[in-house]
């Protein structure tokens, strides 16, 4: 058994545990941003094909201390072989390096560090050297530097997991498909509850939850995995994985229950050529509505209603964003009583123009900026 390393963004670790744990692998340990699970290569490929939730599985390597540069290549050269994740010198690669509260402090120092180490490895053993690839690697090698303690990954994931592939029209910030992912799962959402967006954008919540209700997981149209290429890549047993995943796809209900508005046609057209490319735009109803003006919701049905309102930071108008939260507040109050609603909010100024009160606060953080999911009972 080895031990892998699924990450993703922060505050979506409890969403992360709990799928890892519902693919049935051990899980070791749970973090904000990382859950490590131990399991055989069929479990890698497992959660590579079924996260929604994480960015990566990382296939950790080597620990050791440093307090200078050249301890970083010194224990690199002499303590792991990285040419045995490589079927030849022909594997592109990048290194990608954090540091933080180290005497080392040049992450750029850290990250040429260990390419030097492997580069010198395959020229060693093949008399040839790799070639460093920034936008398109097919291997991706980690490097964290944390207290003068050192961490060595590889990627098993290749390109980042949160890219499905059906985003071809976006809107401004959208929110990435990963962290839609693992909102709903934080918020509670399943299948048979009603979902509606009142602001709905490009549609990544609407898309990630029809995905979801047809029994969809994202790696299934995964281009390739970086472990593909791993000398040790058992094929038949990837393939064992993604049949599996193939034969429990669903056509969905037979009455969808996903409903998005936004004032915004631009946005509505983004939504449906999205959801068109995730081949699920029938089971999404999409309506051009600003949101003070929708006159009931589309269900008696009581459910979950999901917004990711402006934050203002690019307006110059704050209280032209406040009018938005207000007129989202009084849809809420008088369509939808009995529902859940969960508003990502990167403002707090602006959620207080609400005037709801939050039953949960949650931090997470879309990219860099520090955001709370925020749950209000509408009664």
């Amino acid at each position: 058994m080895a031990k892998f390393l699924a990450v993703t963004s922060r505050g979506l670790g409890q969403a992360l545990k709990s799928e890892i744990e519902s693919m049935d692998l051990k899980v070791i340990d749970a973090k904000d941003t990382s859950v490590t699970f131990e399991s055989n290569w069929a479990g890698c490929y497992r959660a590579n094909l079924r996260s929604r939730v994480a960015t990566r599985v990382l296939l950790p390597v080597l620990e050791f201390p440093a307090y200078q540069t050249d301890d970083i290549y010194n224990n690199v050269i002499k303590k792991h072989d990285f040419t045995k994740y490589m079927k030849s010198p022909d594997v592109t690669f990048m290194v990608d390096a954090s540091v933080k509260e180290s005497k080392i402090r040049d992450q750029r120092i850290v990250a040429m560090k260990l390419k030097d180490a492997i580069v010198d490895q395959c020229y060693k053993k093949w008399d040839r050297r790799p070639d460093v690839d920034t936008k398109n690697p097919e291997m991706v090698f980690f490097i964290k530097l944390f207290k003068n303690q050192v961490s060595v990954s590889i990627s098993t994931s290749g390109a980042s997991l949160s890219q499905r592939g059906y985003r071809i029209s976006r809107t401004e910030a959208p929110l990435r498909e990963h962290l839609a992912a693992g909102l709903l799962s934080l918020a509670g959402w399943n299948p048979s509850i009603p979902l509606v967006d009142l602001m709905c954008g490009s549609g990544t919540f609407l898309i990630e939850a029809a995905l979801q209700s047809k029994n969809i997981y994202p790696g299934a149209d995964h281009e390739k995995f970086a472990f593909q290429k791993f000398p040790i890549f058992e094929k038949d047993v990837f393939q064992t994985e993604v049949d599996a995943i193939l034969d429990g796809e669903t056509e969905g209900p037979e009455e969808p229950m996903i409903w998005g508005y936004d004032i915004a046609g631009k946005s509505l057209q983004a939504t449906r050529e999205n959801a068109e490319r995730a081949e699920v735009m029938e089971l999404i109803t999409l309506t051009r509505k600003n949101v003070a003006l929708l006159e009931a919701a589309p269900t008696d049905k009581p459910g979950m209603v999901v917004v990711n309102p402006p934050y203002g930071e690019r307006l110059n108008d704050p209280e032209t964003v406040k009018d938005t939260y207000r007129d989202l507040a009084y849809t809420l109050k008088r369509h939808f009583k009995g529902w859940d609603a969960w508003i990502l909010s990167g403002n707090p100024e602006l959620s207080s123009a609400l005037r709801l009160k939050a039953e949960k606060r949650l931090q997470v953080y879309n990219g860099n900026l520090e955001c709370r999911w925020l749950k209000y009972q509408i009664r």
